[in-house]
């Protein structure tokens, strides 16, 4: 085994990734332009620095499971009503998410409300935040069979781990009043550690007779509020102009 071989060897036991698939172009850079030899081992630690990033970011991204990606320059402001350009600038350094505090968009269908939501969890992945993605109804079933499925246990325990839980399209489908009682156990366990993005079709008013339950409810809503910031949205479908072109 020669030098070089042995070299990568090393990296490799080392788990120096980064490092390793750089190595040959670094030392042609060096040899060619006679770097220094702090300058060359700076260059190789930081492409190693890059890759870990690389991997942590798509790591995270995976992890989120968003079933699209979204961003916010591509939010049609022109179609909404109760969002500003200026509301995107604030929440966009992310200072909420590190104050554990909560984004709620209420609103009818087709108006941008998942938008948001993935938007705001897409920048907070890559910003270095762990985020996860449910609808509603999957995180229902997860609640419900965490304790017989694998599977979903793995999954709540990432959502119980996560600095950003999003959840998605809260009453567009009933559920039962043990359902309801399994989302507020969720929610209290998330209370003050981690920031709640929710979008819901239904507003608070309606919120009691969709959990089922008046006094929960009421709880429910005192958790998500405490510190939350609310955006009540309203404007054209965006589905439903897209069916008429």
């Amino acid at each position: 085994m020669n030098n070089h071989q042995q070299v990568i060897s090393l990296l490799d036991g080392l788990k120096l990734k980064g490092v390793s698939m750089n190595i040959d172009h670094e030392i042609n850079e060096a040899e060619t332009g006679k770097s220094s030899y702090l300058t060359f081992l700076k260059t190789l630690l930081e492409s190693e620095v890059s890759y870990r990033r690389d991997r942590k970011l798509k790591r995270n991204l995976a992890g989120a499971h968003f079933q699209v990606i979204k961003k916010l320059e591509d939010f049609d402001f022109k179609r909404v009503k109760g969002i500003t350009r200026t509301d995107i600038a604030n929440l966009s350094d992310l200072t909420w998410l590190d104050n554990h505090e909560n984004l709620l968009f209420f609103g009818p269908p087709g108006i941008g409300k998942t938008h948001l939501a993935v938007s705001f969890g897409l920048k907070a992945v890559e910003a270095g935040y762990t985020v996860c993605f449910e609808r509603m109804t999957r995180l229902i079933r997860l609640l419900k069979s965490s304790e017989i499925q694998r599977s979903a246990a793995f999954r709540l325990s990432r959502i119980m781990k996560s600095s950003l839980v999003i959840i998605d399209e809260i009453g567009y489908t009933p559920i039962e009043k043990k359902e309801a009682n399994l989302f507020f156990n969720l929610v209290s366990e998330l209370y003050e550690k981690t920031s709640i993005i929710i979008t819901s079709n239904k507003e608070f008013d309606s919120w009691a007779e969709m959990m089922g339950d008046q006094v929960m409810t009421v709880a429910l809503l005192d958790r998500l509020l405490h510190h939350a910031k609310v955006f009540t949205l309203d404007g054209e479908s965006y589905r439903i102009d897209r069916k008429e072109a």
